[in-house]
């Protein structure tokens, strides 16, 4: 099979969140087993600042985005560092994409995202047909590239390189969907008659997400549980209704992660490396470094609690942060380690308890890859209580590093931890806590837990921690279920041409 994957973000080219990781690696991992892929995204300010090899071609274009406006563009080339057979393709456009950030600034979205969004879709679709590659699966990724299912059913002119394609939509996040007012539409460069409750019309606006789910052949989410939760109303985002009536076409792939950069017995960035062996010594050396990094009383036997991710409200902050304060203010037997940075009531709140506690909590706002692997080794327990969760990916890397994830039962969280209890931990199938009330008291009790069984039940502790760095999170397995689910998307498209 030929499958292209188009999307907006793609380590190590641009980045805000999973989905970068994701298409970073699922198409090198789908053509590890013996499938040609391919990726078009934008050229981003943070493409030609990536050092990654981006080079000109000589395939140009103009897309005419309105009566008034022809846009021109040009294609730049590269390759996915993962795998060196899978080309990438930049859509330049310098007026779209050369900016500050892929998506917005501090004070709100770009006012022209539609704009900007619509003509990467339609550049990618006639990308696509300049390359000359037939393309039998059109990956597409989030709101961004939600028009292009559309976009190729209504278009007669297809060259052959899509005569036969079938189209895919991954949801990374439904609470993101591409919402814009009805005079944006103009810009998909469709008939207005597209333009109505069962393609792109939500509550008389536009809906890049919603045309996409409503368009595609096949729809996936990145966890089997998320793919269940988005057709509640609970967490549908508005979209329950929607997604409940293609729920027939809806299937959910658990995301992997890298195993060669998430590897404590090779990962560079750590004070010592270790494995399922001697994590007892290799995790308290990195607790120590981190101590000492930070000005952390020296302690081997206090447990370390880490957090790392977004400073924002879906992540379970209205939680955490009380029970940061008990743990510090009642000088409960516990540090705290926290890298992120997001919402700025958070940072002042967690910067004022920064002062209060020097010496038993850790704080850098911001991001740092290097940190973040040193907490995931250097944690007895990472706490993530998100409110929703479709994947998630520091529950994965704590546990290939020997720590114990403390999770809300959501989405990927509870797919992929096994909560610890006594059916779990006498068949050694469990690998985490799970929250079993949302609440501050609840995830203070889900802690509570875990720090009872590291405390009186060290054997039982060591289990838990050798039962997770044992599991395979890679990517193998999910792309052997993407490569399934191509085989059998194209298959039912073409019993359906036949009858």
């Amino acid at each position: 099979m030929n499958i292209v994957y188009l999307t907006t973000e793609a380590v190590p080219f641009a980045k805000t969140g999973g989905l970068a990781d994701v298409c970073g690696t699922l198409p090198s991992r789908v053509a590890g087993l013996g499938h040609r892929t391919a990726v078009i995204m934008p050229a981003f300010r943070s493409v030609h600042q990536s050092h990654a090899g981006v080079e000109p071609t000589d395939i140009s274009f103009a897309i005419p985005m309105s009566p008034r406006k022809l846009v021109g563009c040009r294609l730049l080339r590269g390759r996915l560092p993962s795998a060196q057979d899978v080309p990438v393709w930049f859509i330049d456009q310098p007026q779209y994409f050369d900016r500050e950030s892929l998506y917005g600034t501090a004070t709100g979205d770009y006012p022209d995202n539609a704009e900007r969004f619509s003509f990467f879709c339609r550049a990618a679709i006639q990308a696509i047909q300049r390359i000359g590659l037939n393309f039998d699966i059109v990956h597409c990724n989030d709101w961004q590239t939600g028009p292009i299912p559309s976009m190729l059913a209504a278009d007669r002119n297809l060259s052959p390189a899509l005569k036969d394609h079938a189209t895919f939509m991954t949801i990374h996040n439904l609470a993101y969907q591409g919402n814009f007012p009805k005079s944006e539409f103009e810009w998909t460069g469709l008939d207005w008659h597209h333009f109505n409750h069962d393609e792109f019309e939500f509550y008389d606006r536009v809906n890049f997400l919603k045309a996409g789910i409503a368009a595609a052949d096949t729809i996936t989410t990145v966890s089997p549980r998320y793919s269940q939760e988005i057709r509640t109303e609970e967490h549908g985002c508005g979209l329950e209704a929607v997604l409940e009536n293609v729920s027939d076409r809806i299937s959910g792939i658990t995301n992997g992660i890298d195993q060669t950069v998430w590897n404590p017995k090779t990962d560079t960035k750590l004070a010592a490396n270790y494995d399922a062996k001697s994590w007892q010594q290799g995790k308290l050396a990195n607790k120590r470094a981190l101590q000492q990094q930070f000005a952390l009383e020296q302690s081997d036997e206090v447990p370390m609690i880490g957090l790392v991710g977004r400073l924002a409200e879906q992540k379970g902050w209205d939680l955490i942060l009380p029970v940061l304060r008990w743990h510090l203010r009642e000088n409960r037997p516990t540090q705290w380690i926290v890298l992120g940075s997001g919402d700025a009531q958070f940072e002042q709140e967690l910067r004022a308890l920064k002062e209060e506690h020097p010496d038993r909590f850790a704080l850098h706002v911001g991001f740092s890859d290097m940190l973040a692997h040193r907490i995931e080794a250097g944690s007895d327990i990472f706490v993530m209580p998100s409110h929703y969760e479709p994947c998630g990916l520091n529950q994965l890397y704590s546990i290939r590093y020997g720590t114990i994830p403390v999770v809300t039962p959501t989405g990927g969280l509870a797919d992929t931890v096994v909560d610890c209890n006594e059916i779990s931990l006498a068949d050694e199938t469990a690998t985490g806590f799970h929250l079993h009330a949302i609440s501050p008291r609840g995830l203070d009790d889900a802690i509570g837990r875990a720090l009872h069984l590291r405390y009186h039940h060290p054997q039982q502790w060591a289990k838990l921690i050798e039962t997770g760095m044992a599991q395979d999170w890679s990517w193998k397995k999910s792309a052997m279920e993407y490569e399934s689910l191509y085989a059998k998307t194209l298959a039912l498209k073409s019993a359906t041409k036949r009858t």
